[in-house]
């Protein structure tokens, strides 16, 4: 088992070119958890393409009737991972109590239950938020496997990465922030 003195909490996983899971295929996942029995994550870049759904139809279909605001909500819906897929999550700016809602830091906190979804509806929600159905997880030592097996490069998660780049300049501006130029990327893992 690989040993980990830090914990990705709050940080972001930013898939190498190497990776070509459809999944994650340059993917940005926000670390929610990360502890000694492995770790969950949200993609916050890849919108769900199959099914092509907008947050309206979310909001319909779960809450029933919204007002013209919610209904003109073109928002996309983002492919969170393969775990449940109907489960939904909202990352968001910190705003409001929530029934299941978990702050990850002064800046962004996470929420599960449906009244944020309801606030949103009625355009009392946060300002900035995310939506995501399904989530990514990995046993105890399995992310810190594949860091050192260069599928994955880790940064501190960013409000402005999350909630003010597009989704599709994403994975680059996480790349950038480290200071890092993605035609310099090495795509074999090497040991010393």
């Amino acid at each position: 088992m690989v040993e980990t003195n830090y914990c990705l909490t709050n940080h972001f996983l930013v898939a190498m070119p190497i990776l070509t899971d459809p999944y994650f295929n340059r993917s940005v996942v926000y670390i929610c958890e990360h502890n000694d029995k492995g770790a969950v994550g949200i993609v916050i870049n890849h919108p769900l393409k199959a099914f092509k759904i907008n947050l309206s139809e979310i909001l319909q279909a779960i809450i029933g009737n919204t007002t013209k605001a919610a209904a003109s909500m073109d928002f996309p819906i983002f492919c969170g991972g393969p775990i449940h897929p109907a489960h939904g999550f909202v990352i968001h700016a910190p705003s409001g109590e929530w029934q299941s809602s978990l702050k990850m830091n002064s800046e962004i906190c996470v929420t599960t239950s449906k009244d944020i979804l309801h606030a949103i509806a009625k355009q009392q929600g946060p300002d900035k938020f995310i939506f995501s159905l399904g989530y990514a997880n990995w046993v105890a030592g399995q992310i810190e496997r594949e860091i050192v097996n260069n599928f994955w490069l880790t940064v501190p998660a960013t409000p402005a990465i999350l909630f003010d780049v597009p989704f599709s300049n994403r994975w680059l501006a996480a790349i950038n922030s480290m200071g890092i130029d993605v035609n310099n990327l090495v795509y074999s893992s090497g040991y010393a």
